[in-house]
């Protein structure tokens, strides 16, 4: 068996998955070296921490080294990117959970105000103007599929499993939130 160093240009990413599911380090090294920079550009745009940044990729790519066995691949419709990127956009929701849950509560004497969710953080740092504005008086629900289709390029098989919903239910809210949009926007 040749090497994947020497065959690295000819595998894609599903390939090099698999050989991550078989231990194979140096696939890990390519895997990594071709997805991070795109990863950490896609996380960066929902998150402007980078030490929350930094957490995600690391505990993205552990993921991806202990459980590469459990990829499905293109048998389910699913492309690795799409794996790899699911994986990060989960562990980034429990950053946001983790960071929310273990933040001081404000003191008694300030005025309560309903601190933005995670999403609505990352959101206005990626869209403004009108459209965000648009995007942001959508129902959550129909917001959350608009954003994992169009801004994260995720497919509705892939949006339907980070959102854990049926395909059916995406498409319907991928819809009436593109509907919404350009009444909005009209």
């Amino acid at each position: 068996m040749r090497s994947v160093r020497k065959t690295s240009d000819e595998l894609d990413e599903e390939h090099l998955v698999r050989l991550v599911a078989r231990g194979d380090r140096a696939a890990f090294e390519e895997l990594y070296r071709r997805t991070s920079p795109w990863m950490a550009v896609r996380l960066r745009r929902r998150c402007a921490d980078e030490q929350i940044v930094a957490e995600v990729m690391q505990e993205t790519y552990l993921a991806v080294w202990r459980a590469a066995g459990a990829f499905i691949g293109t048998a389910a419709g699913g492309t690795a990117v799409g794996w790899l990127w699911t994986i990060a956009a989960r562990r980034l929701v429990d950053a946001f959970r983790r960071r929310a849950h273990h933040a001081e509560p404000p003191p008694a004497a300030a005025p309560r105000s309903m601190a933005p969710a995670a999403e609505e953080e990352a959101l206005a740092a990626t869209v403004g103007g009108e459209v965000g504005d648009a995007l942001r008086r959508l129902a959550p629900e129909l917001r959350a599929v608009l954003q994992a289709m169009v801004l994260d390029g995720l497919s509705v098989r892939e949006t339907s499993v980070l959102l854990g919903l049926p395909e059916g239910t995406v498409k319907t809210r991928a819809r009436r939130a593109r509907i919404e949009m350009r009444k909005a926007l009209a």
